[in-house]
């Protein structure tokens, strides 16, 4: 592996080489801008062939603003690993996903919309016009290639009867709140023939999300609950075992909890998957391996109690499992043999630089590439060269190297109880030792996610957009964070805004302490969870900010339990208690119970269709401000979008809106009670405007 001290020193060789570069009068390279931010392409997803010679792959980039509004266009593109030549696919105006090679790596397969509903496509290695291969009567969800290469299963929703279309076309079309939802069947396809035939049904009364063929083709194991609901996916899914071409099907296993990817042994003999160590568990964390023979026993094979969280798992071969882990702000791949716990650490982005997604693999099980991403790199395709290292093999956005950006390091620092959080900060461009700069505070959501060492920046949280205008910018890891192990977790359950945002709080004293942040300047935001934390220090840590941005979040806990569409998630994983026992103590731990004590300019901004966490919350929050005559609060709703901006108006708007807000109120401290930032900032969008 390419050891530390030699990325010491080209760290020191790249910044003599700046100092020379500045000292012979070269013209410096702007910051990057919000404009740069939005026009930013990154690999999505990606699959290898048969061989390892090629790679399929989606390049992801955000509609124009002038263009008719929607989510981005995602295109395919396919890499030569031997020559790191790269060609597009599909390309355009276009959203392509989920590529797959054919098992003779003959084809491309690909879910795109061109038409009324999204179908599986497929495309010749060698280029050419896409053909369909699917005409299910709903969208296609999700799809695999049978070994033969001759069919494909695919999941969509239960088709509608001709007695409900007609009811929808005359107005009949009324919702019955959770009873409306249709299951997820999972059918098989013959696309052998350049005609449609028609597909057969494998499954019925079960809700299929994920599923996978055996290495022979004669058996599916796929993941399922009883009902479609979104809770039912996150809580009570099942493995379940279907046998080709007799039908039948038989329950596998039941995860304790939560429950992520799974994949057959090379033989078919064994499956491993990924799940939750316990039912309160609010992540996937353990790998586990189960022999497919009637009777056999479940094995975890995660490390005793392993200071990460395992996200993905595979095979090396018939004996071997290999597995990523989440391992703080770094990644690693592990592999660990059959029914034993000690692993081998193959690959960690410690050494590489890059952190890094689920291996692409051949057939053979060699590790081929993966999609990673660094503090200047976005998301690109990097290839394992046999060396314990990686290669770049794409550059999407190369003119980033024309873009001065903040330098990126790891903060440690004790919390109040002697606990030890990290997090990371991104420096102000041109940071000066002796002058002190506004804070940025971004927390992320979940609580069942974590900052890695790598690219930080987005619509929603545009850090180096922040730090090319003088600002640091923090992104702690509190507790309940992923990444440091199920115990630091797990501090999070039945203890919401409890020492979680108290890490946050001794995070934002330990930097101003430290003498480069301004005590007087702070601002925080977060979307989600944490627009949760946002609320929670623009009303109870109200001395600590001075301004927040609020993105879908909490205000709210008792209504909120009774609003989302994961309420059993949330007892089991979160809150611990149902309402009735925790009245009191949910009330005192939502920010709208400390809103008439906010000291701090809140902007709060949502989507208007959000079922994860419902508009409401944003509206309890602004109206309890508002009716206690807070000066500096706004509500802003986007029509149309849920948990998270898809589309890019909605994301165009919150950028500019959150960056003019933090300007105002945290860079130039303007004051709580005069005006307010400007209501129309239209002539931000990059529109032809009259």
């Amino acid at each position: 592996m390419i050891s530390r001290m030699c990325y010491r020193i080209l760290a020191v060789v790249t910044f003599l080489a700046l100092l020379l570069s500045c000292a012979a009068g070269r013209p410096q390279f702007p910051t990057m801008s919000p404009e740069d931010l939005a026009k930013i392409k990154t690999v999505t997803s990606a699959t290898v062939n048969l061989s390892g010679e090629f790679i399929a792959y989606t390049v992801s980039a955000q509609r124009p603003a002038a263009e008719e509004p929607g989510a981005s266009f995602s295109e395919l593109h396919v890499l030569n690993t031997q020559s790191k030549s790269s060609r597009p696919f599909v390309a355009g105006k276009v959203r392509v996903s989920s590529p797959l090679w054919s098992p003779d790596g003959s084809t491309i397969a690909f879910l795109m919309k061109r038409g009324e509903r999204i179908q599986v496509w497929a495309i010749p290695a060698a280029g050419g016009e896409a053909r369909q291969l699917t005409n299910a009567d709903e969208p296609v969800l999700a799809f695999r290639w049978h070994p033969d290469g001759r069919h494909i299963a695919y999941v969509a929703q239960q088709p509608k009867t001709n007695r409900e279309k007609t009811l929808d076309t005359r107005g009949y079309n009324f919702v019955f709140y959770e009873e409306s939802l249709r299951d997820r069947n999972l059918y098989l396809a013959d696309v052998s023939q350049d005609s449609m035939a028609s597909p057969r049904q494998l499954t019925q009364e079960y809700s299929v999300w994920a599923f996978e063929f055996s290495p022979d083709g004669r058996m599916i194991a796929f993941a399922a609950s009883d009902d479609p609901l979104v809770d039912q996916s996150y809580m009570f899914r099942k493995i379940y075992l279907l046998e080709l071409p007799s039908g039948s099907i038989r329950q596998l296993v039941t995860p304790p909890g939560k429950l992520g990817n799974f994949s057959f042994s090379p033989q078919g003999t064994h499956l491993a998957f990924v799940g939750a160590r316990n039912w309160n568990d609010h992540a996937v964390s353990q790998v586990y391996t189960l022999p497919l023979a009637a009777g056999s026993t479940l094995f975890n094979a995660s490390p005793e109690n392993h200071p990460g969280h395992i996200t993905w798992v595979g095979w090396e071969d018939a004996e071997t499992v290999i597995y990523r882990s989440a391992d703080g702000v770094s990644t690693s791949l592990r592999s660990a043999r059959l029914g034993r716990r000690e692993n081998v650490i193959l690959l960690t982005s410690l050494e590489t630089g890059v952190v890094f997604e689920a291996p692409l693999q051949s057939v053979k099980g060699d590790i081929v590439a993966l999609i990673g991403q660094s503090a200047q790199v976005p998301g690109d395709l990097f290839l394992v060269n046999g060396k314990n290292a990686l290669d770049r093999a794409t550059i999407l956005n190369p003119w980033l190297a024309q873009r001065t950006l903040g330098t990126q390091s790891l903060v440690k620092y004790k919390a109040r109880d002697g606990r030890e959080i990290e997090g990371l900060l991104i420096h102000p461009v041109g940071e000066e030792p002796a002058k002190r700069y506004p804070l940025l505070v971004v927390v992320h959501g979940g609580p069942e996610s974590h900052y890695s060492d790598g690219w930080l920046s987005s619509y929603s949280e545009p850090g180096q957009v922040f730090a090319g205008n003088g600002y640091m910018v923090f992104y702690p890891n509190y507790r309940a964070s992923t990444g440091y192990g199920v115990s630091f977790a797990a501090e999070g359950f039945g203890d919401p805004a409890g020492k979680e945002f108290d890490d946050i709080a001794d995070g934002i004293e330990f930097l101003t302490s430290q003498g480069s942040a301004d005590r007087e300047r702070v601002g925080l935001g977060g979307g989600s969870y944490g627009g949760f934390a946002s609320a929670w220090f623009a009303t109870y840590y109200t001395k600590y900010v001075r301004a927040v941005a609020m993105f879908v979040g909490i205000s709210d806990l008792v209504s909120k339990q009774s609003t989302t569409d994961i309420p059993e998630e949330e007892l089991a994983v979160h809150a611990g208690k149902p309402l009735e026992q925790s009245w009191e103590f949910s009330l005192k731990r939502s920010p709208v119970y400390w809103a008439h004590q906010s000291t701090t300019a809140t902007l709060i901004c949502g989507g208007a269709d959000d079922t994860r966490v419902h508009p409401s919350q944003s509206l309890e929050l602004y109206r309890r401000m508002k009716i206690n005559k807070h000066p500096a609060v706004r509500l802003v709703q986007y029509p149309g979008e849920q948990h998270g901006n898809a589309r890019q108006p909605a994301r165009i708007d919150l950028l500019y809106r959150t960056i003019e807000w933090y300007d105002w109120y945290v860079r130039d401290a303007k004051p709580l009670n005069g005006p307010m930032p400007r209501l129309d900032i239209s002539d931000r969008y990059g529109l032809d405007l009259p």
